[in-house]
């Protein structure tokens, strides 16, 4: 049987485990494609939860593709290249939509911003007119390309938005469009993006707050309500919560500031909900830092008030901390994969608190009943020796 000591760790490892193992399953080579088809080599874009797969035929420099990425019925995706610069204005792409009730590709040049995209054709050669399917939430687009000027390294880009009126309108201008490019190797399959930098550390900003405020805060908040029932478990439960709740508070204030300068350096852009919750948290997670200070001893009168206010503040960081973590994810967009391995982290986490719950109850009520005897006797004791 695993100690105490030993249950904060084992909690946030399986969490982390699970979080990884949920978010490999859905990569690019868990990937299926009909009529059997196979690729040589995927990866996953950094953005839209998009991904790409590819074989490339050295012999004649061309390439196998399918682009797949999540759509609803009523939008459009789009893949291409850039041969001449990274972005999207010059680039030659294929447009999927459903505009005419199928699914249908248009082959079409961004040399403008103009909204309205007319067939074109291509900067490239494309020796096998190219196909679309839509299946299960998301377009596949299939097609055979002449890689521009027989290079492995391109400049790709890729979208997604809604039709209007049945017409393709303008994608979003968030964060995760504006990073949608990458310059790709085709025969190594490594790949350089245009705003990597900002990208990994919009990531690591969200990796930091979905660990400490999405698992080691309610870690430690389960390890606090329920250990401290087991006589054995005084007083490594309380070490226990504290060293979650503030590692969990260390990483959080890291990945709040990290979310300030990324917010400082997206001029005209501003998520007013994520970040008004943001400082909420930060706000009452620092309070409840300071309030330790004012801690009453046990015996003190006014302990009872001070614990309600500090369940109470703790629950209210670990309920708008899920909260926005779902916001984040909703601003970067990431693989579908990461968002399902977060709920099934709550899952976890919730499941082991009801278990929890059910095998402390009878033993709390136990414990319940024995301190009133306690004290019933020592009262009656007390009136004999007076």
């Amino acid at each position: 049987m695993a100690r105490p000591g030993h249950t904060a760790w084992l909690l946030v490892g399986a969490a982390m485990l699970l979080l990884a193992s949920a978010a490999t399953a859905q990569d690019c080579l868990s990937a299926r494609f009909s009529n059997g088809r196979t690729f040589g080599r995927c990866n996953s874009m950094p953005t839209l939860g998009a991904s790409l797969h590819w074989t490339y035929h050295p012999e004649n420099g061309t390439a196998d593709i399918a682009f797949r990425a999540q759509s609803g019925a009523d939008g459009w995706v789009g893949w291409g290249i850039n041969p001449n610069s990274r972005g999207m204005v010059g680039s030659s792409v294929f447009v999927a939509t459903q505009s005419s009730g199928s699914p249908s590709v248009l082959m079409t040049n961004l040399d403008s911003t103009s909204p309205s995209l007319q067939p074109a054709t291509l900067k490239f050669n494309v020796p096998v007119a190219p196909t679309v399917e839509y299946s299960g939430g998301a377009y596949t687009i299939f097609a055979t390309i002449a890689l521009p000027g027989n290079a492995t390294q391109q400049n790709t880009v890729w979208q997604a938005g809604s039709l209007s009126g049945g017409q393709i309108a303008p994608h979003p201008t968030a964060p995760a469009n504006l990073a949608s490019a990458t310059r790709l190797d085709f025969l190594s399959g490594s790949s350089t993006g245009a705003s990597n930098s900002r990208l990994r550390r919009k990531n690591i900003h969200g990796i930091l707050n979905a660990v400490a405020w999405g698992i080691l805060i309610p870690t430690g908040a389960i390890i606090a309500r329920y250990l401290r029932v087991f006589e054995s478990a005084d007083p490594a439960w309380f070490y226990l919560h504290i060293a979650c709740q503030c590692s969990g508070y260390i990483l959080g204030v890291a990945g709040w500031g990290l979310g300030l300068k990324l917010g400082s350096e997206s001029v005209g852009v501003t998520y007013h909900p994520h970040r008004n919750i943001g400082i909420a948290i930060f706000s009452l997670a620092t309070l409840q830092v300071f309030a330790l200070l004012l801690r009453p001893d046990k015996k003190n009168k006014y302990r009872l008030y001070w614990n309600i206010y500090h369940h109470s503040v703790g629950y209210s960081v670990i309920i708008l901390g899920a909260i926005n973590i779902f916001k984040g994810l909703d601003i970067l967009k990431p693989a579908s994969g990461y968002k399902t391995a977060y709920i099934a982290v709550l899952a976890t986490l919730g499941g082991i608190a009801l278990c929890l719950e059910a095998i402390t109850w009878p033993i709390a009520i136990r414990k319940r009943k024995r301190d009133a005897n306690k004290a019933t006797n020592g009262n009656a004791g007390w009136q004999q020796g007076a």
